[in-house]
């Protein structure tokens, strides 16, 4: 089918549509047809509106608001339960309470970790220092001319 003909076939569709909207039989049809006329509630022999009776009335069982009818509170009832469940202090607490704490104040230990190994390194210098005589503080000095004193002494007695 070119290009031509699919056009041409597309404008008899669209005429026919835009026909059959207008309330126009179509030509393809080949006779007119009369529109099939449905008497819903009216009594075309008596010519006046039928009345509905109790037989007629059906009341559909499968519809979605009786299938949601009990729905709501059930769900309702479910979710109270679980929340009953999930308020369990054991289940809410955490199992270690204080490791909030212990991770902020290990940035701060390890600094003064770092600190107070290097005093405890210093005091140690200072200790042998002071016992080979070679102390750089007041007292380590003034400790050692006392051994030193003491040394001198025991040999004048001699």
């Amino acid at each position: 089918m070119s290009l031509a003909e699919a056009s041409e076939s597309r404008k008899a569709r669209l005429t026919a549509l835009r026909k059959r909207k207008a309330g126009e039989a179509t030509d393809d049809a080949g006779g007119e047809e009369a529109p099939v006329i449905k008497h819903r509630s009216f009594d075309p022999e008596t010519r006046t509106l039928k009345k509905r009776g109790q037989e007629e009335d059906v009341e559909m069982e499968d519809t979605v608001e009786h299938q949601i009818e009990g729905l709501a509170e059930k769900i309702i009832a479910e979710d109270a339960a679980r929340r009953a469940q999930d308020l369990d202090l054991f289940n809410i607490a955490p199992k270690r309470p204080n490791w909030d704490l212990k991770r902020e104040l290990d940035k701060k230990l390890s600094k003064l970790e770092r600190k107070t190994q290097e005093s405890i390194h210093t005091l140690i210098r200072q200790r042998l220092a002071a016992q080979k005589g070679q102390s750089d503080d007041i007292v380590g000095a003034m400790n050692a001319e006392q051994r030193a004193g003491d040394d001198g002494s025991s040999d004048e007695e001699d």
